[in-house]
């Protein structure tokens, strides 16, 4: 995880555990909460919702390996919204230019290109997504893909949450 995404967790967490009260009712949602704040987090290109600070959030108020094992799967079906864009021909890109890098990515090393940016927090994911429907990459291999390397940065974030939460949590 790069230094931006950790601080960004640190951020998350220390904001979740200053609203602490206002979340409580987040509990009675829990695992399939997690799962399709997720799945929707990564379905909509549009508008962002926050995945990740769920997944964070998860990981403070449930069990963390549970939440990445959760957050994970959802985090992988909803990315196939930019899988079906490219795959459909219909992928509306706005920055041509980063989209032909990833392109020419995933065309040498189409799966490792896939799994790198699915298990780091980073904007481009989206943009290998529709690559991988554009080429006709296998979904059944994206999608295994996907799980795998989202599935590794959910529990990252999960116990990041958690364990910002144990040290930081004195202050709250």
């Amino acid at each position: 995880m790069s230094l931006g995404g950790l601080v960004v967790v640190l951020l998350i967490t220390v904001v979740i555990l200053a609203f602490r009260e206002r979340i409580a009712h987040f509990e009675r949602y829990g695992y399939p909460g997690i799962f399709l704040v997720s799945l929707l987090s990564n379905a909509t290109l549009v508008l962002p919702v926050p995945g990740l600070a769920v997944t964070a959030l998860g990981g403070v108020v449930f069990n963390p390996l549970w939440v990445g094992l959760v957050s994970g799967p959802g985090f992988a079906l909803g990315e196939l919204t930019g899988y079906l864009a490219g795959y459909s021909g219909r992928g509306a890109l706005k920055e041509p230019e980063r989209y032909q890098r990833i392109e020419r990515w995933m065309q040498r090393r189409g799966p490792w290109v896939l799994f790198i940016l699915s298990a780091i927090p980073n904007p481009l994911f989206d943009l290998a997504g529709i690559a991988a429907g554009a080429m006709r990459f296998p979904l059944w291999r994206f999608l295994v893909i996907c799980w795998l390397g989202k599935t590794l940065k959910a529990l990252a974030v999960a116990y990041l949450g958690m364990g910002f939460s144990e040290l930081f949590g004195w202050l709250f």
